[in-house]
């Protein structure tokens, strides 16, 4: 079940501890990994989210997990949350935790998609535009590729979508005829 509101408060405590302690880059790069480990690892979750599972059990698995990967402030904090019973909201915490650091660095995730896959090239010039048309001075690009646009792009980010896609393009014209006022008259 998420919790959208506990993940936020919890990934706001570590990100203010990380930060009074000058080690918010480690910090970043532990939730970054644990965050990788959850999003392949469908049993891991399903693990910590067994009641019937002993805390002790997650925690011996958990350290598994962090002993050699990860600092001693996000071991603690991985360590406390199994000791409250929020084991379960650990993903939630974690990509909230990624949320906060980007937008404490300034860091806008944009999101590019496409009909095939775009070279380097091409994704450096997207994010060298993005940077000069607006206020976004650090740029996280995401590429992704769907097929059902035709060609073309859609960029999406900070609450804005630009639609420069075939697909669209084909559906306005489609709609103009349908409502093409000439063509009513005569019916």
């Amino acid at each position: 079940m998420s919790n959208p509101r506990l993940s936020a408060r919890y990934a706001k405590s570590l990100m203010d501890l990380s930060i009074s302690k000058g080690q918010l880059e480690q910090v970043y790069k532990d939730v970054v990994y644990l965050v990788s480990i959850f999003r392949k690892s469908a049993e891991l979750i399903n693990f910590l989210n067994n009641p019937v599972i002993t805390s002790d059990q997650k925690l011996d698995v958990v350290k598994a997990i962090d002993s050699e990967n990860t600092g001693e402030i996000t071991k603690s904090f991985n360590r406390l949350l199994i000791r409250k019973g929020r084991e379960k909201y650990l993903p939630e915490i974690a990509e909230a935790f990624i949320e906060q650091y980007k937008e404490y660095k300034g860091i806008y995730t944009v999101t590019l998609i496409t009909a095939i896959p775009v070279s380097d090239d091409v994704k450096n010039t997207f994010i060298s535009k993005i940077k000069s048309a607006g206020t976004m001075n650090e740029v996280e690009l995401v590429s992704v590729v769907q097929e059902n646009i035709i060609g073309g792009f859609i960029l999406e980010g900070n609450g804005r979508r630009i639609d420069a896609s075939v697909a669209y393009d084909l559906t306005k014209i489609k709609n103009r005829f349908l409502t093409n006022e000439f063509i009513y008259r005569f019916r």
